[in-house]
């Protein structure tokens, strides 16, 4: 992007004038005034002002930002400058549109709204990135007051609401198909203020056409309500009986105006065609490149079952229960992570699982052979009791499992950071009993310290190393806390000295409570940089998959649109990458985070790093992340935007051909 990258801090409430249910988020105000210097020789006077008739730079600020900065709603205004972005191929890249009244022009309460527009991203050659499809617009929502929740505009009402001095943003993404013709794409935005959604709603639609709109409805809902049909004809008929009364509301005259040729994105309303919006353009480099469906880097995040059960009261393995686990997993494979379930007992016992049905469903199959999965969680069923029956059942998943190709992908994840050798010998005699199902079985232990009750001190460094050596050959994949190494990188060198690859062990990493700033993590109101940089650590100190505890992680709440709040205990945010779509709007859909965002594009960055190491080798990639300001160390990275840019530019400038 062309545009200042730094970030800033983020403070108050929702720009929206209806503030939604979440925690810490209402209150603030306008103590700080109008200081913006657009305000000075304005010569709107005093009156109403009608936006129809007033150019929209004359109401607001609008510029450019891009993902890693936190738009805080008391961001200064700067100029508005064309950006540029590049991609590869089954990649999304984001960046973020910054709207700021200069003056008031509604009467409700709220500066304006404002609508938001986008064109198709067109090539010379003809191909299009489409508005809807490849280009989606999301407004970042506060939580606790720092813009956190990106949730998406209505696309055939793409409008927001902008409160009196303060600063409100648009999140875009160009989300790049596998079968992208390469090339340059442009395309527009145009941001217009509008008469608010209460003044203008009695213009467009008379009396007679609401009502008339209101009976129509009313009509198919009646019509298509579920219901026991006594034949199949009859359900025909309902059906047509609704298409025709839906294609009659579609013939009033309030609809004579929209067009259908060109989808959303030429959908363009009159004051747009009359340059009264702002212009923003918009250029898209797409490469010929194509990030693997498969993620190099395996990351592994849970998803709490019981949350979904108690806020979309849902009961245990019924078919609404398993749609929504459904629903949850095939929405957060699209960030590069394979997600699992899980379900905690006692002493931190875990169920883990990535798929809800027994292997010999068919919906197994399609689950674990989807190729953005890069691993997969077995459910160790006997965790939770261990009848004949459980046991029966774990030796048939096994037995199926180790049959198919994607095998080689599984694991088996018992036991959350065990504290003393008691626990030890519960993974051990696991241990022994699924190797008897399947002698390439994977386990995966978490941990942060040595075990209690052995020859070391457990609080130690030494007994951290250790760990491999006593849970060996009981353990394949070891995965260490972050937390522990501190800003030590040369600690790294003797966790990886007690592995024995020849013996098939790997070493992973997670990251939760800790590390804390200035570490890298995924805390609510660190830096854009700081939630990326997770990923370029993980990266730059060669481990080989990654864990992260819980996505869904926040307090008990028995409706789906209850408030978020985040744990007691816990940092803001820890535990929490996604939230309910229900509390912000009447949509199902789950709501992404800026930092489940960013946590995208650092999987991305590895794929850009692994391109450029295949090309020059592992210490050349390592090279060009300190030589360009990336990352450096876990508190030395970049801590604005433009190093990232510097660093995929170079990637793309020397791997192209």
């Amino acid at each position: 992007m062309e545009s200042d990258q730094s970030n800033s801090a983020a403070g108050g409430k929702s720009q929206n004038s209806s503030v939604p249910p979440v925690e810490g988020v209402a209150g603030g105000g306008t103590s700080y005034g109008w200081v913006d210097g657009g305000l000075q020789g304005s010569s709107l006077g005093n009156g109403a002002i009608d936006p129809t008739k007033v150019h929209s730079a004359d109401l607001l600020h609008v510029w450019s930002m891009p993902s890693t900065a936190n738009v805080s709603q008391q961001e200064a205004p700067r100029p508005l400058e064309h950006v540029n972005l590049l991609a590869a191929r089954n990649e999304r890249e984001s960046f973020q549109i910054a709207l700021r009244p200069k003056v008031s022009w509604a009467t409700s309460g709220i500066a304006g709204s404002v609508q938001v527009q986008c064109t198709d991203l067109c090539s010379s050659t003809g191909d299009r990135l489409v508005i809807g499809q490849s280009v989606t617009l999301r407004r970042v929502v506060p939580m606790l007051g720092v813009p956190d929740a990106l949730v998406p505009l209505d696309p055939l009402n793409p409008q927001i609401n902008l409160l009196p001095g303060e600063t409100s943003a648009i999140w875009v993404s160009l989300n790049v198909p596998c079968g992208q013709q390469p090339g340059l794409y442009e395309g527009e935005i145009f941001i217009t203020a509008v008469r608010a959604e209460a003044e203008s709603r009695g213009e467009s639609l008379t009396k007679s056409e609401r009502y008339q709109l209101y009976k129509e409805l009313r009509s198919c809902i009646d019509i298509t309500e579920p219901r026991d049909f006594s034949s199949s004809e009859e359900m025909v008929q309902r059906l047509t009986s609704a298409s025709t009364t839906l294609r009659r509301m579609l013939a009033l005259p309030s609809f004579q105006d929209c067009q259908e040729n060109n989808g959303l994105g030429d959908m363009m309303d009159e004051d747009v065609m009359n340059n009264v919006a702002v212009r923003l353009k918009l250029s898209l480099t797409v490469w010929d490149f194509t990030l693997p469906l498969t993620p190099s880097l395996p990351a592994v995040f849970g998803i709490s079952e019981t949350v979904i059960e108690d806020r979309f009261c849902l009961e245990h393995g019924t078919e609404s229960w398993y749609d929504a686990l459904d629903h949850h997993f095939r929405w957060l494979l699209q960030y590069r992570i394979s997600p699992f379930f899980c379900r905690w007992g006692d002493s931190m016992r875990i169920l883990a699982y990535t798929c809800p049905w027994p292997a010999d469903h068919p919906k197994a199959k399609e689950y674990y052979s989807d190729p953005r999965l890069a691993a997969y969680a077995v459910p160790y069923a006997p965790i939770l009791s261990s009848t004949d029956a459980a046991k029966n059942s774990l030796r048939r998943e096994v037995e199926i499992l180790k049959s198919e190709t994607h095998w080689s992908k599984s694991y088996f994840y018992l036991w959350d950071e065990p504290l003393n050798m008691e626990q030890y010998d519960v993974i051990r005699s696991i241990s022994n009993e699924l190797h008897t199902y399947a002698s390439d079985v994977r386990i995966l232990t978490t941990y942060y310290c040595g075990p209690s009750g052995s020859e070391l001190v457990p609080s130690t460094f030494e007994a951290f190393a250790k760990v491999p050596n006593v849970l060996r050959p009981h353990t394949q994949i070891f995965c260490t806390s972050e937390w522990v190494f501190g800003t030590r990188e040369d600690l790294v060198k003797d966790i990886v000295a007690e592995l024995r690859p020849d013996l098939g062990e790997e070493w992973w990493t997670y990251v939760c409570m800790g590390p804390s700033d200035p570490q890298p993590n995924w805390h609510l109101g660190m830096r854009g940089t700081q939630h990326r940089a997770v990923m370029w650590r993980v990266w730059k100190e060669g481990g080989t998959g990654f864990l992260y505890w819980g996505t869904n992680c926040y307090e008990k709440a028995m409706i789906p649109s209850a408030e978020i709040c985040f744990r007691r205990g816990l940092p803001p945010g820890d535990g929490v990458l996604f939230y309910p779509g229900e509390v912000f709007s009447a949509s199902h859909e789950p709501v992404a985070s800026t930092r489940l965002e960013r946590i995208l594009s650092g999987m991305q960055d590895i794929e850009y790093l692994k391109l450029y190491s295949s090309r020059y080798g592992r210490e050349e990639g390592l090279a060009l992340l300190e030589k360009t300001g990336v990352y450096l160390g876990p508190d030395r990275y970049a801590l604005d935007h433009g190093p990232i840019d510097v660093m995929r530019g170079e990637v793309y400038r020397t791997c192209r051909s």
